[in-house]
């Protein structure tokens, strides 16, 4: 798997929404037209979403951006701005989606799994929208909303009905070029395969199964030695656990001594691991130097491989019917909702919640109107309420997004 790449940024941005348009009606023998601007489109959202065609992140390794297009603006005699085109990052099954803090927001088990990334910022309403009784010439429209933006971390864990568990040079990569169409580098030295391989094995024309040839552990791999935790990710979703002993093990480890340190090492990196089926099989029967009263299989003369490829096809056929095989589920974060006040170690004050933030983006503050339709929604939200719940006494400085101002009880 050329370019493997299992790990990486991503850099979302939704695309910017489109500005209100202020526009008077203008024709002959009409003295006085309405206001007819038009509202601005809204900006791209950014999805990450699970597709079964893609095998790695490779494509975000050296260019993690990705946007969505911008909505346009709005125009005269009420012609609104055309949305923005959304934008969709492929990634593979099984890519978990983090913040830059750890905390997991998505993990997107199957194909078709998506999540919002980023969303694309609203439109701004025409002068046309603010027509009322009291207000019959409004000269002013919205600002476009800016759209969401954030650094993200993606991480891969691989979906494989079974996965090779051994130490490195076990003959792991020799086993799965033998069963399936992969081709990983084979050699005679130790850490020939530095990331996974995956091979789909056919038993016959109803069954097939997918193999992960994971890099081989050494001691101390569950904690990080030696690349270890990123190596035995892979391991956590797959069904059946295949463990090669090498009977040609040339460094005084026993086949039993073999299996007790790699069964120890995935245990600690994740406790269910030990109750995942599992096979312990004895690899390189041809030119064995150790002695194994278990299962043997040679990947070079084929001795043993079809009775291990129906043992796997057993196993894994019970698994897929199992209420114990990894779960498939997507995480979302809901925006917050409504408002809220949080008082800084300075004394200010700052007023949180998407709708009080846009009261204030997407007003024009350097008009008069436009700002004291501003105060009028901010009103309606009940920030003046919060914010002498809070504490607030006049003169403290108020923050709504970029905007600051000071405190002013109403009386």
């Amino acid at each position: 798997m050329a370019g493997f790449v299992d790990e990486c940024n991503l850099h979302a941005k939704g695309g910017d929404g489109g500005a209100g348009c202020v526009s008077f009606r203008r024709e002959a023998h009409v003295a006085r037209g309405g206001p007819d601007g038009g509202d601005g489109g809204t900006g791209g959202d950014v999805w990450v979403v699970a597709d079964r065609n893609v095998s790695s992140l490779l494509a975000f390794q050296d260019f993690p951006f990705r946007r969505g297009d911008d909505g346009t603006h709005g125009q005269g005699k009420k012609k609104h701005g055309k949305n923005g085109e959304d934008l969709v990052a492929k990634v593979p099954e099984g890519t978990i989606v983090r913040d830059f803090d750890g905390e997991i927001l998505a993990d997107l088990v199957g194909a078709g799994d998506r999540w919002l990334a980023a969303a694309g910022g609203r439109g701004g309403r025409g002068n046309s929208r603010f027509l009322s009784n009291k207000r019959r010439a409004p000269a002013f429209a919205e600002q476009a909303e800016i759209g969401e933006e954030r650094w993200l971390r993606l991480e891969l864990k691989l979906m494989a009905d079974v996965a090779l568990v051994g130490f490195p040079n076990a003959g792991k990569s020799t086993l799965i070029s033998r069963v399936s169409a992969a081709k990983p580098k084979v050699a005679s030295y130790p850490f020939t395969t530095l990331s996974p391989h995956l091979g789909v094995v056919r038993a016959d024309s109803d069954f097939e199964m997918v193999i992960a040839d994971i890099p081989g552990l050494i001691e101390g791999a569950a904690t990080g030695k030696g690349l270890g935790h990123q190596f035995l990710r892979h391991v956590d979703r797959a069904r059946v656990l295949l463990i090669l002993v090498d009977l040609a093990e040339v460094e005084g480890r026993t086949p039993e001594t073999q299996e007790e340190i790699l069964i120890r090492e995935l245990t600690e990196y994740d406790a269910n691991l030990s109750n995942r089926p599992r096979m312990v099989v004895g690899t390189k029967s041809d030119v064995a130097n150790l002695a194994w009263t278990g299962s043997t299989i040679s990947s070079v003369t084929g001795q043993g491989i079809d009775a291990l490829i129906g043992q796997l096809r057993q196993l894994v056929e019970k698994a897929r019917t199992s209420d114990d095989q990894p779960t498939q589920y997507v995480v979302h974060r809901p925006a917050l909702e409504g408002i809220q006040v949080v008082r800084h170690d300075n004394g200010s004050f700052e007023v949180l919640g998407r709708q009080a933030l846009r009261a204030v983006a997407l007003s024009d503050l350097t008009n008069v109107d436009a700002m004291s339709h501003a105060q009028e929604r901010l009103t309606q939200l009940r920030v003046p309420r919060a914010l002498a719940r809070a504490g607030a006494v006049e003169g403290d400085v108020v923050i709504i997004g970029t905007f600051q101002f000071e405190y002013e009880p109403d009386r």
